[in-house]
């Protein structure tokens, strides 16, 4: 009754039934995956964004805690008279220890930003501690901590736009792509 060539139909229809239904199944499956994806992603994000942008805001202060001004104005109102009895050896030791613990308290804080940024900061970081030290040059060998202080600020100031002001605004600029 069947000849060979209705048998070949019958069976061309059945395995495109087949693999239509396959087709819609795998269909199906890949974006029932994309929207599970998705949905972790957005959880993820929901939980890790906040923590970023606390990341983001630490970083900030780091920078701005290891600017000059920042670091003598708080030298200042700790210890009033440091800088008309410290030695300009102690005042630099000051400046760079509060870079260099100010930095390892937030050292973790990396794992949040791009590593541009991340290397902005460094090099801020590195920028001004050789800027500190460099400073030593330009006084007098017998100069008070407060020549030193007056000297590191006009320089500083004088700077144009600083390593640090530079690193905060990439800082920014990433944070403000989160939202």
């Amino acid at each position: 009754m069947f000849t060979t060539e209705m048998i070949v139909l019958i069976l061309a229809i059945v395995a495109m039934m087949i693999f239509g239904f396959w087709f819609i199944q795998h269909s199906q499956f890949k974006n029932e995956e994309r929207k599970r994806q998705f949905e972790l992603k957005r959880e993820s994000q929901k939980s890790v964004s906040p923590i970023r942008l606390r990341a983001y805001e630490r970083l900030a202060l780091l920078l701005e805690r290891t600017k000059p001004e920042h670091m003598l104005m708080e030298l200042r109102s700790k210890e009033p008279e440091a800088l008309s009895v410290w030695t300009v050896a102690q005042l630099q030791q000051y400046l760079l220890q509060t870079i260099r613990l100010e930095f390892d308290h937030n050292q973790s804080q990396q794992v949040y930003v791009s590593d541009e940024v991340w290397d902005a900061i460094v090099s801020a970081r590195d920028q001004t501690a050789s800027f500190i030290i460099s400073m030593t040059t330009q006084i007098p060998a017998n100069a008070t901590a407060q020549t030193y202080a007056t000297t590191l600020l006009t320089a500083y100031a004088s700077n144009g736009t600083t390593p640090t002001e530079k690193a905060l605004e990439m800082l920014k600029d990433e944070a403000k792509s989160l939202m």
